[in-house]
């Protein structure tokens, strides 16, 4: 199973931009689909979650700028990023909750798209 980021790139603050990410492999369901970030010399922070039912979550940091949503036929989750700040730089990351078979299910972490945003 990979994933695969996409979309990330440099922006002006207050700019916007949409992440993808893309399972595939051998998958039966991809279960939830997560967004996390890590900036230079920091931790890797959650960004937002969504279930395979559409059930979103967010990190209190993202204040509404953030949307999370996923279309289930392409095994694809998306990050609509607005009102970028500068502080918003980071590499952006893919984690997936998958089953290859209705009994196992693996965590899978994709390898990361930067966001630039310059002030």
């Amino acid at each position: 199973v990979q994933l695969v980021e996409s979309g990330g790139g440099l922006v002006q603050a207050g700019g916007s931009l949409t992440l993808s990410c893309v399972a595939s492999g051998n998958i039966y369901k991809v279960n939830t689909m997560r967004w996390y970030r890590q900036a230079p010399g920091k931790q890797r922070d959650l960004v937002a979650s969504i279930t395979s039912g559409g059930t979103s979550d967010y990190a209190d940091f993202m204040k509404g700028r953030f949307t999370i949503s996923r279309d289930n036929a392409k095994n694809t989750v998306y990050l609509q990023l607005n009102s970028l700040k500068p502080e918003d730089t980071a590499v952006y990351y893919c984690n997936a909750d998958i089953k290859h078979s209705p009994s196992y299910e693996y965590d899978y972490w994709g390898q990361g798209t930067q966001v630039t945003v310059s002030s």
